[in-house]
């Protein structure tokens, strides 16, 4: 994260942009401290005591006269409330509009976006009932296996794949109790279990005039924990009639939130037996 955003300071000095850096205790001798016009300390070590802590941020932009803040690249980057601040306080938000994370938030709305969009989704129910007897019943229908998803989750928490019926009851109550106490929220969605996936993710960017460019994939497939290793980009084994589908796909998706900025839209890709490929979105 440091390294990226002593990055971004570098390009903006090239470009005659002054720069004011935020820092936590921890950070006190990272190098984008040293390298940027300015500098605010904010907090403690902690991120609850410092970077989480979004209203200092924009004290200090404002105490130094900025006129947009990057959030960097986790902590803030996706907080609707942050950037909802940013807008209100007359700062630019160097980022996608506090809409469309709040679009993009929790994955039961984002799909039925998604499915209005035209984007392809893994077979499953995103619905508001969370009766536990109709959302065993779609898992029925669905057919084993299926993957019981936290909505406000990610991560990999809030998450059980259940291979047979009668394992569904006690899957469910464990992902529910999870995703209360990950998330404060504990509505699930139900898909099929993608069994050979691969994660492949498309670059887009979105301006505010509704032009929309996606810029080729990278693979992630390799993981630990559901969080990404390597990422390796042309993407193995794709094909160009591929890469425009999902290409096509992305721009929908982005389109869907009116997304502006870069971004990154996810796709769980199935291998079949025959070599072919499907995709699906992530989300």
């Amino acid at each position: 994260m440091v390294k990226s955003l002593a990055g971004l300071q570098a390009t903006a000095k090239r470009m005659a942009i002054k720069t004011v850096a935020v820092y936590s205790d921890a950070d006190a001798n990272a190098k984008h401290v040293s390298v940027c016009d300015e500098a605010i300390h904010i907090g403690g070590s902690a991120p609850k005591d410092s970077y989480l802590r979004w209203e200092r941020i924009i004290e200090a932009a404002k105490a130094t006269g900025a006129q947009a803040i990057h959030p960097g690249y986790g902590f803030l980057s996706e907080n609707e409330e942050f950037a909802q601040a940013c807008a209100s306080a007359g700062l630019v938000f160097i980022g996608p509009p506090a809409s469309a994370i709040k679009a993009m938030g929790l994955k039961a709305e984002s799909k039925q976006l998604m499915e209005k969009a035209g984007v392809p989704l893994v077979p499953g129910y995103h619905g508001a009932d969370q009766d536990p007897v109709l959302l065993r019943h779609e898992a029925d229908r669905i057919g084993y296996p299926v993957l019981i998803k936290a909505s406000a989750g990610g991560g990999g928490k809030g998450m059980r794949a259940v291979d047979k019926a009668e394992d569904f009851d006690a899957a469910l109550a464990s992902c529910q109790r999870e995703a209360i106490n990950s998330f404060g929220d504990d509505a699930v969605l139900v898909e099929k279990y993608v069994q050979r996936p691969r994660h492949i993710e498309i670059q887009v960017f979105g301006d505010m005039h509704g032009n929309y460019v996606y810029l080729f994939e990278r693979d992630c497939s390799v993981q630990r924990r559901h969080q990404k290793v390597l990422e390796e980009a042309p993407a193995p084994g794709m094909t160009p009639e591929m890469r425009a589908q999902m290409g096509l796909a992305a721009v929908a998706a982005a389109r869907a939130v009116h997304y502006v900025g870069a971004g990154t839209v996810e796709f769980i890709v199935e291998q079949r037996a025959d070599g072919s490929m499907n995709f699906f979105s992530w989300r």
